[in-house]
């Protein structure tokens, strides 16, 4: 079997992934005074559902294998539906897209400490090293460049939900890797495999909505701007990113297409700065270049 490449189909598969997250991470700073976090990330997937249903409604049909997989289904749902978005986007009420998205830059250095840990994958050295840079990266965005700050340890909430955020969607890709009771049918359709992570999440998103409603902390001002803001979040970085995602590794692999995962950053830098006139500091692309450096590193064969 030859090695995969990237073509230039592939380059375009995997560059709009990134770039509609980076949309995703600053809308959801635009909109974060009209809607709370858990009830803009249960509308964006109820969205999601509707406009998903009419290619993938037999999953959901009462003789479905889905449902004697629930277990599995409901487990990933929580970790990347119900948890990782919502945890984002209350990441967004206290931090800047920038920061959340250079945060998240360590996702695949809690992929490679959960693999160990979980998954019983072995770690070489210039792995180690690999993981280390790109954490002194993130050290770097969390300080805001300043080494008074990193000894005061002053961390705004935003930056702790977006680790927490990425240390789930870690552990969900990994269980991705390491199918158990997926129905085959469902997993070889892009459409219905998400789907049937959709329809448990909604459970999970529910939950967590109301329970931000219950403590009085629920929000929601309904205008045209509110409703472009939703059906982009729920069109673009949920189901488009996802289907393209899903084409570009299929054509490079997974580990060249990890490195397209890093622009997030770069893109939300720059549509930060054109949408929320937030422009971006020097200890900014300081970081992104030890976080990348590092995952390029750590994944050299």
């Amino acid at each position: 079997m030859n090695h995969p490449h990237v073509t230039p189909t592939a380059a375009l598969l995997l560059t709009l992934p990134p770039l509609m997250w980076a949309g995703n991470a600053v809308v959801g700073r635009v909109v974060a005074d009209q809607v709370s976090p858990m009830t803009l990330n249960l509308l964006r997937w109820s969205i999601a559902f509707v406009l998903l249903l009419p290619l993938a409604a037999p999953v959901l049909h009462p003789s479905s294998p889905l449902w004697r997989s629930w277990r599995r289904f409901a487990s990933l749902s929580l970790l990347a539906i119900g948890g990782y978005n919502a945890l984002l986007y209350l990441s967004l009420n206290t931090s800047t897209p920038v920061n959340v998205t250079l945060v998240g830059s360590i996702t695949p250095v809690f992929m490679l400490l959960i693999g160990r840990l979980f998954f019983a994958k072995t770690i070489s050295i210039r792995q180690w090293f690999g993981a280390a840079l790109s954490i002194l990266g993130v050290m770097v965005v969390l300080s805001r460049g300043e080494l008074d700050v990193l000894l005061q340890v002053r961390l705004v909430p935003g930056d702790v939900y977006m680790l927490l955020a990425s240390a789930g969607w870690s552990y969900y890709s990994w269980m991705l890797v390491h199918p158990t009771s997926e129905p085959s049918s469902i997993r070889s359709n892009w459409s219905a495999f998400l789907l049937a992570q959709i329809v448990f999440g909604l459970g999970w998103s529910s939950l967590f909505a109301s329970s931000e409603w219950a403590l009085g902390l629920g929000r929601f001002t309904p205008s045209g701007s509110m409703a472009a803001a939703l059906l982009f979040i729920a069109v673009c970085p949920a189901l488009l990113a996802y289907r393209a995602w899903g084409a570009g590794v299929a054509r490079a692999g997974p580990s060249v297409a990890g490195f397209f995962i890093n622009l997030t950053p770069l893109f939300t830098a720059l549509l930060s700065s054109v949408f929320l006139g937030e422009v971006p500091h020097l200890y900014h692309a300081t970081a992104f270049v030890m976080i990348v450096g590092g995952i390029a590193v750590s994944s050299r064969r």
